[in-house]
Parts: structure tokens; sequence; C-alpha cells
């Protein structure tokens, strides 16, 4: 690697570092003005401004990377951790102390100091030289470093620090401490990887554009972090209320006891549990450990499973109650998407970054770092093909020109048919290799074998005949053949043949399977790029974002080394033992870190320390670990925008067609009263039927949910003889009026057409197999009621009519199917490639077992060889998994390999299709309402409130019925509350008394939030005890106090703001409105809750347990804190700035969940992979005794064996909607399904997920304009201030 670095010189005017510059600086100031200063040389060696600098920078490279390396691998050498590894015993003790200094006993133990290793103290020899040299040159660094007090400021500089943490461990580790295992000094070395951003000249890029971005966008990260951080403590309280005597959130350590029956475990009025029914030991015994616990015993601990609902995790998605399955329901439904707005921000705010400093290098005339494509081709083989038409035509007397003309220039029939063949062959052959994974007779198996050698012999003859012929063009011969052979297609043709052929040999001469080799027979789909160019697209994307792609990709392999190096020191030594084996080693670490960079989070039951670290990277990491990522997306989608704009005539035609509203209606009489009618037109009476209709679809639709609950079968079923009635005369009326319909018009056979349209076909599902039940009662349709009744579903389809959604699919896909048929090839194609390589990887892997399969005729012993026992196992398996989930991780080596790369593949390709998909929908339904995009100088959202709050603008407030000294209070209580606006400045300013009043309602707000977190936590209350007098007592009279005194404060505000209301303009001089703004529901809903409670307690309805669920109503008042952020009453803007794509999108949504809860409710209630049987029950059975898998049902168990089935998922249509919300979240809960489950399960990966989140990027989109709105004014305010 060849280093370049400027020679760089500042003097005393250097930009200090600020908010608008990098926290840290290459820049070097020097004192001097000239070359006398004899520490000039070592200062451009230091600073790599010389050749042999260079090299030494080269060497320090090399020395950090050593000593991240010996710190990963000797993780894999302690035997402690690595109890089933025969390589951690391989290393002994003059290997350890050459390498990696994991024990104090090794061949350094002479020196007495600790265990080290010859490497590690060379290294921090060499760093500790390199810091004192830097230290005594620091004044040449910059002048505010000279002398003593700048020697100080340089210790506490960002790299001194960084020098610092990764060398004085070491000292105090070797020296002062060396009798005591450190654990801890080994993984500082890890800071070292951030020096390395220095001598590669990227953090100016790196932390100064976070920096920039942190700065530039803090008004409205500010407010984000303020929803998420309140939306966040609300779920966590609630959640806590509804999962804390929930025994199956009982979780026990494995150390202590193994499959733990939770039914039996009790729990005592502080909220401890105790599990010796069980088999575990007491609570308190073994050092006073805690042996088995409710993972939603406090707020606090329920706080991090929250925040993992909230990250779209639902780690323990079948263990939740009734309500915390409605609450899980609303956090995958709203509550994620708003959480997810301050990472959203911060990558946006990031990409906007590196866009506005490629502007401004443009404009600069500077040089860019980026690499430019010449010829502007987007890889070698479309250069080369333009190469060869324009420039070569083969020499038709040679056989080789012959050739070429034939294979490159395709000027004839028969070339174009040879083409065609080829291209089916490619088909037939990736079927082929499909085929072959099954479990197929000796006869198919040895034909399909056949054809596939048959297949690869053609495919090499044309590879030869490719590369023999490629010489007459003059550009590939000599050297020049190798260009042509590293070419795209000619790479995909070696890649696809030469393994087949490696694995044939070795199967002819040494035996095996020739499967391996035969999986890259895949790779030969790539052959199609050349219709659709979206691999060569990627390639240019990859071209043009080089630069920034590596720096954002460097910032995310140092996160994923040390935040891998963390958790494996916090979680080694974990008493669960799946969480000790998934971080017995560094290497071990990064596959699971690596997922939780990605976003996911498969494993749950961390240390404490473990938690915070996992939220931290939820919260922070996941935004920079996903930039380079959203950057390939975001250049993709912009390369092809040139495509688009060529078609923007037809473009235009599709967003005006979707955008025209239809005729009036035709014809007369009976025809046009009976269409004017059902669709709501003309009169009052028409315009309720409508309305009626709408109502009858949502009430039989919740009905049809609520009847699959066992007991409620009969739940409101006469509204369904009413519904079926009435929707039987809107069809009815329909046919009659079809005629006068504009659909229709100018139309021959108007009523067939109408009998077989969309929307009649829909009606007539929802209505037809009631009349058939009733007329034959014991008929097939009778029978088979239950899967009939999900029909009455379809009806929500009928919505359409009033609110397009689904037929505005096909609008979006023409709008945008240029960049859909590319993005969309390029994610098909590596979903089939990488379902083959997930298949070789796993098929024969056992080496970790996971729960039974009894479904793929597995029982006991299951491991992963199971589910992946042929191709097309693998298939919906690894469709989820590009979809950016990873709920199984019980993974061979191999198999983490690829999965490596889905990671990368999942975000970056299969998102652009829902990000495209999403862009589409927001045009069409803006083309329909006439209304262009959202912008931060619009009046995004506004409603009549906002129209009449601009409005009194400048208007005086009216006058007091009471006279002028009520205007003077009323002026003087405004005054106190809201402060008063300097009209010179515009600034707010509050007298002394108002703001100590402020401070102390904040006081009072968050003492109330404290309380209720404190009130949670079974400790302190076991702590207190319940002795008359305690701490506890004391704790509770302080808490009443709180509540009495915030009751008797927030009522008078209340009264207060009511009385001073005719002289805000926020209440539009109005109490009553006040009293419904965000404000007023506010403060009621912050002291209704205590009142409600003393009543109920002084009356002696609510017992101490009952009370103290009102008291975590308190919570509430942390919405109280929107005085001073305004937030939450913005976000009534934002719903109302996205509502046309909202009430479009949102009922696409609601389609969806509901109609995919409805299919994997019919196909998997019965699934034997999720049934559960009592112990006495035996697996399977022999003769006339039936095991638990061998029924076709789980109420013919349950009939054989009474109660002593169960089913843990989709046992009705409330809990199936509840894992379907999950799914469509991004979180596959579940994956053994039926076949019929999984095809539900690969349209939801490829479309419904899609479709699904499109009203949550409209939310993004929305709020970014609604808040940012004043974040201009707020910059500039700031730099006043500054200056």
């Amino acid at each position: 690697m060849t280093i370049t670095k400027l020679h760089q010189q500042d003097d005393a005017s250097s930009p200090l570092p600020s908010e608008s510059t990098p926290l840290v600086s290459t820049k070097a100031s020097t004192t001097t003005s000239n070359n006398d200063d004899k520490r000039l040389p070592l200062f451009q060696f230091l600073e790599a401004q010389t050749p042999n600098g260079l090299h030494y920078e080269s060497f320090t490279i090399l020395l950090i990377l050593l000593s991240v390396l010996t710190f990963i691998l000797g993780s894999l050498f302690l035997p402690q951790y690595n109890t089933n590894s025969n390589i951690a015993y391989k290393c002994g003790p003059t290997c350890d102390a050459i390498f990696f200094g994991n024990y104090p006993d090794n061949d350094l133990q002479s020196l007495g100091i600790g265990a080290t290793s010859l490497i590690e103290i060379f290294i921090v020899g060499v760093f500790t030289i390199d810091y004192l040299l830097r230290f005594y040159t620091a004044d040449m660094i910059h002048v505010k470093y000279t002398g003593t007090k700048g020697r100080i400021k340089f210790l506490f500089s960002f790299f001194s620090l960084v020098d610092l943490a990764s060398t004085v461990p070491f000292y105090v580790d070797s020296f002062l401490l060396p009798n005591t295992d450190l654990a801890a000094s080994n993984f500082l070395r890890m800071f070292r990887l951030l020096r390395m951003l220095k001598m590669e000249g990227r953090y100016d890029l790196a932390l100064g554009m976070i920096d920039d971005v942190l700065y530039e966008q803090r008004g409205v990260l500010g407010t984000a972090l303020f929803v998420g951080m309140t939306v966040w403590g609300v779920l966590s309280s609630f959640f806590y209320l509804a999962e804390r005597k929930n025994s199956d959130m009982i979780y026990c350590l494995d150390y202590w006891c193994e499959d733990v029956d939770t039914s039996v475990c009790t729990m005592d009025e502080f909220g401890f549990v105790d599990c010796t029914e069980a088999g575990c030991p007491p609570p308190g015994d073994d050092a006073g450990q805690e042996v088995c616990w409710n993972v939603y015993q406090s707020i606090v601990l329920s706080s991090f499973w929250t925040l993992m609902e909230l990250f779209g995790e639902f780690p323990l998605v079948d263990q939740h109650s009734m309500w915390g399955k409605v609450l899980g329901t609303i956090t995958a439904v709203f509550a994620c998407a708003v959480f997810a707005l301050p990472v959203g921000i911060f990558a946006s705010g990031f990409e906007a970054q590196i866009a506005a400093r490629r502007r401004k290098d443009g404009e600069g005339g500077g040089s860019s770092p980026m690499i430019v494509k010449e010829g502007g081709g987007g890889g070698v083989e479309g250069d080369e093909t333009e190469w060869e038409i324009v420039d070569v035509v083969g020499d038709i007397s040679t056989t080789r020109g012959i050739v070429y003309n034939f294979l490159h220039l395709q000027n004839s029939t028969s070339a174009k048919m040879f083409e065609m063949c080829m291209n089916v062959l490619i088909v037939f052959s990736s079927l082929t290799f499909m085929l072959s994974t099954m479990d197929l007779s000796t006869k198919w198996q040895l034909l399909l074998g056949w054809f596939q050698f048959a297949s690869v012999a053609v495919f090499t003859f044309e590879y030869l005949l490719y590369m023999y012929s490629a010489g007459e063009n003059p550009k590939f011969r000599g050297r020049g053949l190798l260009v042509y052979a590293t070419s795209f297609y000619r790479a995909v043709d070696l890649v696809s043949i030469l393994p087949y052929w490696l694995t044939f040999f070795s199967w002819l001469f040494v035996g095996g399977s020739l499967t391996p080799g035969s999986v890259f027979l895949l790779f030969r789909l790539m052959r199609f790029e050349k219709y659709t160019k979206a691999f060569t697209s990627f390639d240019d994307v990859l071209r043009d974002n080089l630069d920034v792609l590596a720096m954002t990709g460097f910032s995310a392999l140092l996160l994923w080394i040390f935040f891998s190096s963390l958790l494996y020191l916090t979680e080694r030594d974990s008493l669960d033992e799946d969480m000790a084996n998934y971080y017995k080693s560094v290497p071990h670490s990064m596959w699971i870190t690596l997922l939780n960079l990605s976003g996911e989070c498969p494993l749950a039951h961390y240390s404490g320390f473990g938690k915070i670290i996992v939220g931290f990277i939820g919260v922070f990491a996941t935004a920079i670990f996903g930039v380079p990522i959203g950057l390939l997306g975001a250049g993709f989608e912009e390369l092809v925008t040139e495509e688009e704009e060529d078609e923007n005539v037809e473009s235009s035609d599709v967003a005006n067609a979707a955008s025209s509203t239809p005729s009036s209606a035709t014809g007369a009489g009976l025809q046009t009263a009976c269409y004017q009618f059902v669709n709501g037109i003309g009169s009052k009476s028409a315009t309720r039927f409508e309305l009626s209709i709408y109502a009858l679809i949502v009430a039989t639709v919740i009905i049809g949910v609520v009847q699959t609950v066992p007991g409620y079968e009969s739940f409101f079923s006469w509204l369904e003889w009413v519904a079926v009635g009435v929707f039987t005369i809107e069809y009815v009326l329909r046919f009659i009026g079809c005629g006068a319909d504009p659909e229709f018009s100018g139309l021959s056979f108007k009523r067939i057409r109408y009998i077989l349209s969309f929307y009649s076909i829909i009606d007539l599902l929802a209505i037809v197999p009631f009349y058939i039940a009733l007329a034959t009662p014991t008929s097939w349709v009778d029978r088979h009621d239950e899967y009939f009744r999900m029909l009455r579903l379809l009806r929500l389809l009928k919505l359409d009519k009033y609110i397009p959604s689904i037929t505005l699919v096909d609008d979006v896909v023409r709008l945008k199917r240029n960049v859909l048929t590319v993005s969309c090839f390029a994610a098909l194609t590596l979903w089939v490639i990488f379902a083959g390589l997930m298949y070789i990887a796993e098929f024969q892997d056992s080496s970790m077992e996971i729960d039974p399969l009894p479904l793929y005729g597995c029982v006991d012993g299951c491991t992963m060889s199971d589910r992946f026992s042929d191709y097309f196992n693998s298939f919906p398996l690894t469709g989820i998994h590009l979809t950016g989930d990873f709920p199984m991780v019980e993974y061979g080596g191999m198999g983490r390999v690829v999965l490596f790369f889905i990671v990368i593949a999942a975000v970056g390709v299969t998102s652009i299709p829902s990000g495209v998909i999403a862009s589409g929908f927001a045009e069409i339904v803006q083309s329909k309402t006439k209304k262009g995009p959202i912008t931060k100088d619009s009046a995004a959202g506004d409603d009549w409130f906002d129209i009449k709050y601009r409005e009194l603008e400048g208007q005086s407030p009216p006058s007091s019925s009471f006279g002028p000294t009520v205007d003077r209070l009323q002026f003087a209580v405004k005054q106190y509350m809201d402060g008063a606006v300097d009209e010179r400045t515009g600034a707010t300013v509050r007298t002394p008394i108002s703001i100590i009043g402020r401070l102390f309602f904040m006081l009072l707000i968050v003492s109330n939030i404290v309380a209720v977190v404190l009130e949670s936590i079974p400790e302190i209350d076991k702590y207190v005890g319940n002795e008359p007098g305690n701490m506890f007592d004391v704790f509770e009279k302080w808490s009443l106090t709180i509540d009495i005194t915030s009751a008797l404060c927030q009522h008078p505000d209340y009264a207060l703001r009511l009385f001073s209301a005719k002289k805000s303009r926020e209440a539009l001089f109005s109490p009553w409105v006040y009293a419904f703004t965000f404000f007023g529901i506010v403060d009621i809903l912050s002291i209704l809750p205590w009142y409600v409670q003393w009543i109920l307690s002084k009356s002696g309805s609510i017992n101490g347990d009952e009370a103290k669920v009102f008291r975590i109503f308190r919570i509430f008042r942390v919405l109280q804190l929107e005085d001073f952020v305004v937030a939450f009453s913005k976000l009534d803007n934002v719903f109302r700035a996205s509502k046309d794509v909202l009430k479009a999108t949102g009922l696409m949504a609601v389609v969806i969940w509901v109609g995919s809860s409805a299919l994997f409710f019919i196909f998997e209630q019965d699934n034997p992979n999720f049934r559960s049987c009592d112990a006495s029950v035996p697996l399977t059975g022999k003769l006339d005794t039936p095991g638990c898998y061998d029924f076709e049902s789980t109420q013919e168990c349950n009939d054989f064996y009474p109660d002593m089935c169960s089913q843990s998922a989709f046992t009705n249509m409330p809990n199936t909607m509840f894992y379907v919300a999950v799914f469509l979240g991004g979180d596959w809960g579940f994956v053994d399904f039926t076949w019929p489950g999984k095809l539900v399960c690969m349209f939801l990966c490829v479309a419904g997920i899609a479709l699904y989140s499109i009203p949550v990027g409209t939310l993004f989109d929305s709020f970014g304009a609604v808040i940012g709105l004043g974040e201009e004014d707020e910059e500039e305010d700031e730099e006043t201030t500054r200056m």
C-alpha cells in the first residue's frame, strides 16, 4: 500500500475545532516560521512527511493490526471458555509467551509482570516511545500546545487519549497490579485501531462529518430523541404492567436448572420468583444470586426488552401475555416508526454531508478522490461490447472471425437462436441443480446428473469459443486477453463451470459429491445481466462512492471489531449456556455482533453491561454501520433516474391516469339512480348508505377475527346476517346500476363485464359462501365454514373503491418499472444464488442442536441440516435473511461466512425495491390530490388551528368582559406562564419568578418519573421491608407528598392556563381551544390518575397492588416536558402532512396485514412444529398409541389426550395478527412453516414487507419537513449568539 500525504503547515490563524470543523485536525501549526528548529526532521518523520516517515507509518499500521489480531486470535486459546474446541489446547507456554500472553505462568513468568507476551511488550514499547516523541513535538502540531499549559491540553486531545488508553493499562497491569487479572487492559488494545484513522488521513471525514451532522441536525435530532425516549419510557412502563405477573416471562439460568416448567413457579409480594417446585435452588442460595426472575419484574428491566421491540426485534415473541401482545402490536405497527426517527435522521444527515462536501469540491475545482470511469461504461463488459460493435468486425475469411461475429456481434438469425437456446439451458441447468438436492429415486438422480454434465460441457465449450475468438479484437490480444478473461461475463462463465469440473474430477478419482460444485451453476443466471445492466449499475455506484465507502466502511469495521471485543469480555462468563457459547471467543462474538450492528438482536439474555452495550449499538452504532449500505441504495436509485427522465412523458401519462377522476354517470332512469345511490351521490340517504357500508365492512372484519377465538364462535353472529343482507342489496343495486357506471360506458355486455370485474368478484366471494352453507347444511362448504368465514376479510378490499390503494400498485409499477426491473432482477438473482450457497453450507451441518421439527421428519436431535434438507427449503429461509432478519443463528462456520455477505446484500440490494415503491406511491397519491411534495418551506400538515394561528398574527387579544383589572391579571399570568417576547430580538424573556417556577415544575415532573421507576424495583422493596415506620413507609410518604404537591401545583397550573388563554395566541384566545390542545389534554392526563386513585383508595375499591397501577400512570407526566421541548404537539402536523399517502398506503398495509394473518392462521394453526404436549405424551407413537406429532390437528390430539396438547402460535386470528405484525416489521419469530405458509412468507419477503413499510417512510419524510421548519432560523440565531 502506498500512502501519500501532503505536507501541511499551519500558521497561528488556523481555525480551532468547532461545530463546523472536525473535532480533531491533521493540520499542523508550527511555532516557528523557519527551518532552524532541530525538531523539525523528527516532527516530519512522525507525521509521515518524509520517505522514511512513510515507511514508519506503514510499520506502525502493521503493529496495530498485529496487536489487534493477537488479541482476537488469543481468545481462541482459552480452554476455560472454548471447552469443546481442540484448538484451545494447541498453544503452550512458549507459544503464549510469544504471541498472546493469556496466562501469567507462561515462559515470561520470570519477568514478574503478569500475563503478557513478547509481541505486546515490543508493541507497547514502540508506541510509548512514539507517544513521548509526539509529546515532545506537540507545539509543532499546533501553537495551542506550546508551553506547560499547552502540553496539558495535548494530554487531553483525542489521539493523545487514544495513545494513553492503549499503553498506560499495560504498565498498570504489569508493574502496579501484576498479580491481578485485568482482562480489560488487553481489550484496550482495540483503541489502537483509532490511530489508523489518523494515519489514513480519513479522521476528518469520519469524526468531523459525524460532528457536523450532529451539529447541523441538532434541532431535529433533539426533537426526535425526545419523542423516542418518551415513547420508550411510556411503553416500558406499560409492558411492565402487562408482563410482571406473566409466568411465561420467567427466566432461569441454565447453570442452575434446565427445562424449567415456569407455570409452577411463584412470585412473592416483592416480585421475586421462586422456582423450587420446578427443581431450581431457592431464591438467595448460591451466594445470594437470583436463579430465576421475571424479565419484566421492574421498569428498569422492562426498558431493555422494550428497547429491543422498538428496534423491531421481538426475542420473546411467543411468550407475551394477551395485553403484552396488544402492546407488542402497537409497538410493531406505530411505535417502531417513531423510535426509528433519530437513526434515520442521522443517516440522512450523514448522506447530506457527503453530498455537500462533493459539491464544495466541485465548485472549488478540486479533484475528487473518486475513481472516474473512462468512456462512461458501467463495467468492462459493457465497454467491451461497445468497442466490438463500433470498431471491430471479424474477418469472415477466418474461422476465428466467423466465431467472433457469431458470438460477439450476433449478426445473424442463427446467432440469436443460439443465444436463446443458451438462455434456456441456463434456466434448466439451474432447475436441475435445485431438483437434484431433493430426495428423489436413483433413476431421477442419474438423469439429473447426466443433464448437469451435458450442460456444463456445453457451457465450457461456449466459454472456450469466447476466449478463442476474443483475439479478433486487437484490444484483447496479448495481455488484453487477461483483461477480457476477467470481464464480468467471462468471470461469470468461469465461476459457473470451474468448480463443477474440480468436484467432478475429485468425485471421479477420490469419491464424494458433485453437489458443492453444481451450486455454482446458479451464478450463470447473472448472464441475464445483459438485458437489465443491474450488476454493472452497482459497479458504477461502487466506483462513484468509492471514497466515501472506504471511509464509512472502515469506520463500520472499527465498530464491528470494537463492540465484538467488548461483548466478548462482558458475556464470556455468562451463566446462560447459549450466551457463553456465542461469546466464548472474539471470532464467535463477531458473528452475533455483526447481526447487532445490522439492527438485529437474536440473543437477548445479556448481562447488565451487555444490555447497555447492545442498547447503545441499537441506538447509535447501527446508524453509522448502515451508512455504507444506505449509500449504495441511494446511489443506485440516483443512477437509474436518468433512464426515468428519458421517459417522463410516459410517466406523466401514468400519473395523470392515476389522478383522473371518473366521469359522471351515464344512462338514465333506474340505472342512474342505483349507481348514484350505492356511490353516495345525489342525496343524504345515499351518503348514509355508503357510510353504513364502511361501518359494516369494518365491523364484520373485526367480528370475523374475534370469532376465531375459542368460546367466541358466535360473537355477534346476528350482525353477519344483517351484513350479508345489506351487501346483497348493495350488489343487486350495483348490478342494476352498472349500465350507468362510467367504467363500463361505451362497452357491450356491460353486466357480464361487471360480474367479471375485480370488485364484483370480491363482493361475490364475501356473500356467496354464506348462502351455500345456508342452503346445504351438510355440504362440504358448511363443514369447512371456519375457512370460508375468512373470506369475509376480503371485504376490506371493497374499501379500495373509496380509498384507492391496491389498485394503485399497477400504476406504481408502471411508473417505476425501470428501477424496479433492474433492482428486482438483482435481488432475485442474489436470492437464488444465496439460497444455493446456504444449502451447500448447511445441508450437512450437525454442529448445533435445534428444536424438534416433526413436519420435516425430525423429532429429536434436530440440527440445521434438517432445516436445509434441500434447495427448496433453503429458499424461503434465505429470503427471510435477505430482508435483514436473522431469527436463526445456529449456523456453522461456512454458513456464517455466507451470511456475512447476505448482511451486506440484504440492506443494500433487497431494500432498494421497497424505497422505489414507496417513492412511487408518494408521487401517484400526490398527483391524485394535486399536491406537491412537502418541503421545509411549506406549511406542512397545517390544519384549521395552524391557519387560524397565522391569521391572528399581529392581532390584539380580546378584552375581558369583566373589565381591565381581569385583563391585567390575564396578561400577568400569561407572562408568568409563557414569558414575554422581546420585540427587538424575538427571544422569549422570563422573570426570575417565572424561571424558578419552570425549574420547580420540571423538578416535579422528573421526581415523579423517578418515583415510578424506583417503585417498580423489587430489590428496593425488599431492602426496605414492610415493618411500620421503615424506609419503605418513608419512601411511600415522600412519593405521596410528591403526588399531592404535583396535583396541587399542577391543578392551579391548569386553571391558570385556562384563565390566561384569552390572552394566548397559542390557544387562539379561547379557553375551550386550550382545553383540547395537546397541552390541555396532557395536563388533564397528568393529574387525573391521582384523583382516581385517591377516590378508589378512600372507598376501599382497590388494594395496594392495584393502586400501584395508577401510580405507574404518572409516567404520562413526562409529556409535560413538551413545555420545554416541542415535539408531540408537532406530531399531529406530521400525520396531517402525510394523510393522503397514509390513507392509501395505510389501507393497503391493513389489507396485507389482515390477509396474511388469515392465510397464516389457516395454514399454520395445526403445524406440528409449533405443537407441544405434556411430558407423559410420547412424541411419536406406536401401533394403537399415537404420539403428539402424529395427529393432523391439535384438536384431535386433545381429543385423544385431554388438555395435554397445545399450540404455541397461530391459534386464533388475534394471536396470529400479533405475529404477522411482527413479521411485517421485519422480525421473523417463527420460520418453520408448512409449504403453504412458506409461500405466504415468501410473498411477504418479496412484496409484503416493502408495501407495509411505505407508511413508515412517509412519516419519516413528513417528520423531517414539519419539525425542520424552524431549524434554519435556529442555526442563524445560534451563529449570531456565538459571534
